[in-house]
């Protein structure tokens, strides 16, 4: 958004700055171009997800318990009878049923955003009747009173530390496990990170420096990721 943005003030400053309207038209657009191909995203998300790693073979023996964290909700997934995690929850859902599966793990989900007015309940209500339907597994906790990430960690902890749980397996997004871990440990859990969804990993193709909306969209959460870390940093 701040590139049109960016685009449409030099649009309107055309006449009477004809320089700076240039500048801001044509550095808008560039940048554009270059976040809308998988090669120019990966300059934002890769430095990103080299903040975390896959989770080594053997690290999940340190953890008391899976936590997964929501991401979107499709309100109308008429194939389900109402609404459904979306893609990138899904993701999560199923690494988070493949530690429980391996692991043995109790588990955990978290993530309010109900719309009453619409019918449309908590994301960890449908996160689990997704796990317990379509992945065969077990659900501890459903935490649905969460709105962001800090508000994830905060209320996951008050539901873990009675059960005597210090140390989580904590799943999320690659991009979003910096920015997850810091406010989990915060809440005072030791985290022992789980990331998914690794998306600057694979090897470049000619059809990476071609235009994309999966590509615009990665730099955009790239973009929010970034920005929501040097938010904590100012906070701290």
């Amino acid at each position: 958004m701040s590139l049109f943005l960016a685009m449409l003030a030099g649009w309107l400053l055309r006449r009477r700055w004809p320089r700076t309207g240039r500048a801001l038209w044509g550095g808008g657009l560039a940048a554009l171009v270059v976040l809308s191909t998988d090669a120019g995203a990966r300059l934002l998300v890769r430095p990103l997800e080299n903040l975390t790693a896959p989770l080594a073979a053997g690290a999940e023996k340190q953890a008391q318990a899976v936590v997964v964290l929501a991401a979107g909700n499709m309100e109308h997934a008429p194939e389900y009878g109402g609404n459904s995690p979306d893609s990138i929850a899904l993701a999560r859902l199923r690494y988070g049923a493949h530690l429980q599966h391996s692991s043995g793990l109790p588990l955990l989900v978290t993530g309010g955003n109900a719309i009453p007015e619409r019918g449309v309940p908590p994301k960890a209500e449908a996160m689990a009747r997704a796990l317990r339907e379509d992945f065969r597994t077990p659900v501890q906790w459903v935490e649905s009173a969460s709105a962001t990430t800090a508000e994830n960690a905060e209320l996951s902890a008050r539901l873990l530390k009675p059960a005597g749980v210090r140390t989580v397996l904590l799943v999320t997004d690659a991009m979003h496990m910096p920015r997850a871990r810091r406010v989990f440990e915060r809440a005072g859990l030791q985290v022992v990170a789980a990331p998914t969804v690794f998306r600057a990993w694979g090897p470049l193709s000619a059809s990476s420096f071609l235009p994309s909306a999966d590509a615009l969209a990665s730099s955009y959460y790239a973009v929010y990721e970034w920005i929501g870390l040097a938010w904590y940093r100012i906070k701290e």
